[in-house]
């Protein structure tokens, strides 16, 4: 049953098979020149079937993200988005790893931490991998970036896998349940906003970043975000909406106490996948506030999220024997450069600039450094604009998806901005942003758009298309990000009209 608003049924008919087929090639192109467990080629001209792979690549990519973007405004009811989603999903999970070799990665790291090796330490080459070649040439002296929890179930992938395809089927198990806990949450978090749950859902699931990369490609992003929607699912559980059966369900409903632990904890195991789930913490702890938005109501609300957080942080640490060494890992996470990452680009061209002035290139550090001072500007913004907003809001009595939709929509755009301003952007990365503003963003253009280039950014042996075409990449990069600046100063020198009394 459609609902109002919905698009029509031919429309959507339309969508839903052109989608399927943009799969059904995509998983074609993974079988022709994906990335397999050999040594990875070196472009699509070193594939066996190069020319038919990069087509039903390109092919497969175009249909699905434009199915998904003509349904952009919503699906016609929320159970059809499940479905047709699902339906995009099955051929892919038949794919062999796509657009990505890092499953590879989590292979290796996983059978190092099993047996005995200390993957925040040694690279899965001088651990002794024996699945190493499958591994892409710049990660194999890298130490692991991700989160002990993540560690500790990608060893539990290869102990049980018995070898490298039953280990890569696990993952991609365990990726395909974080995916699965996303789709359960997103119904609730898109009510506790005031979202269309048939837009939300739609945006969140149908998007060929999620099949591709979270499934397909098994990244652990997919269990970061399942676990990140889930703990922002047990905040903005409203007082009496849970039903009279379970205590447990009336615990977390009711905002007591044992919710804001079990909220921190959930995450806190999802910083302990990967550590950029730690952005949203202080907007959890906005969202966290029962009643008036006051100094001591954040420090009591939010100091129990903050409890569950490092309890969940610390529990981890311990059991997987490791302590807190997974920090140190991140260092190395920025070595590869690619203009997809806006700072990285303007380094590029700075050092392009340079080169015909007869200077050393050197510009791209300090580039990823002022991108990261920004972030942490912009980051301290956002948060007290939430704030601001929540507590001018307090008098006004709003209706009760302000708050959580506030809340929400400002962790989605930290995300965003940690996306853009990072040092490396690999093309899931959009996902971390995409499933939050689904479910509180009123307008999607901004953030959906990004998120339809990104699909392209992409080969299905994971090999970027940044590696071809650095020069230009920069320099159009670049060339966006002052148009964006220009427009941004016009649109803060217009003149703002008054309101009518």
């Amino acid at each position: 049953m459609t609902e109002p608003g919905s698009p029509s049924d031919a429309r959507a008919r339309s969508a839903r098979y052109t989608g399927l087929a943009g799969a059904v090639l995509l998983t074609v192109a993974a079988w022709l020149g994906g990335a397999m467990p050999t040594v990875p080629p070196a472009g699509p001209g070193a594939m066996p079937y190069g020319p038919a792979a990069l087509g039903c690549w390109l092919l497969g990519t175009a249909l699905m993200v434009g199915a998904w973007w003509s349904l952009r405004h919503g699906a016609p009811s929320t159970r059809w988005a499940y479905r047709t989603a699902g339906l995009w999903l099955l051929p892919l999970l038949a794919a062999p790893p796509l657009a990505s070799r890092d499953v590879y990665s989590y292979a290796c790291q996983g059978w190092a931490y099993a047996a005995g090796r200390d993957p925040y330490t040694v690279g899965v080459a001088a651990a002794g991998c024996p699945w190493v070649d499958s591994v892409a040439p710049i990660w194999r002296d890298t130490p692991a970036p991700y989160g002990p929890l993540f560690l500790l179930l990608a060893a539990l992938a290869a102990t049980l896998g018995g070898g490298l395809l039953g280990t890569l089927a696990l993952l991609r198990a365990l990726a395909l349940a974080g995916v699965l806990l996303a789709a359960c949450c997103l119904p609730g978090l898109a009510r506790a906003c005031g979202v269309p749950v048939r837009r939300a859902a739609w945006l969140g699931l149908a998007s060929p970043l999620v099949g591709v990369h979270l499934v397909a490609g098994a990244h652990n992003d997919a269990v970061m975000v399942g676990l990140l929607l889930l703990g922002l699912l047990v905040l903005v559980r409203r007082p009496g909406r849970a039903p009279a059966a379970g205590r447990l369900r009336r615990l977390l409903a009711a905002g007591q106490p044992g919710a804001l632990l079990v909220a921190g904890v959930l995450l806190g195991l999802a910083v302990a996948v990967k550590a950029t789930a730690v952005v949203v913490l202080p907007f959890a702890a906005l969202a966290a506030v029962r009643g008036r938005h006051t100094v001591r109501a954040l420090w009591r609300d939010g100091g129990l999220l903050a409890v569950g957080v490092a309890t969940a942080l610390l529990g981890v640490s311990v059991l997987s024997g490791l302590g807190l060494g997974w920090i140190g890992g991140l260092a190395r996470s920025g070595d590869s450069q690619q203009w997809t990452s806006p700072p990285t680009a303007v380094g590029f061209v700075v050092d392009y600039l340079g080169e015909l002035a007869g200077r050393e290139p050197g510009a791209v550090p300090v580039a990823r450094a002022v991108g990261l001072a920004l972030l942490a500007v912009l980051l301290v913004a956002l948060w007290w604009r939430a704030w601001t907003v929540l507590r001018g809001r307090d008098d006004a009595r709003p209706e009760p998806a302000v708050g959580p939709r506030t809340s929400l929509f400002a962790a989605g755009v930290a995300l965003a901005a940690t996306v853009a301003l990072a040092p490396v952007l690999y093309p899931w990365y959009a996902t971390w942003p995409l499933l939050v503003l689904a479910v509180s963003a009123s307008r999607t253009t901004w953030f959906t758009l990004p998120c339809a280039v990104a699909a392209f950014l992409s080969l299905p042996d994971g090999t970027s298309l940044a590696r071809y075409t650095k020069a230009p990449g920069a320099i159009a990069m670049t060339a966006l990000l002052l148009a964006l600046a220009v427009l941004a100063v016009r649109t803060l020198r217009r003149p703002r009209t008054p309101d009518p009394a």
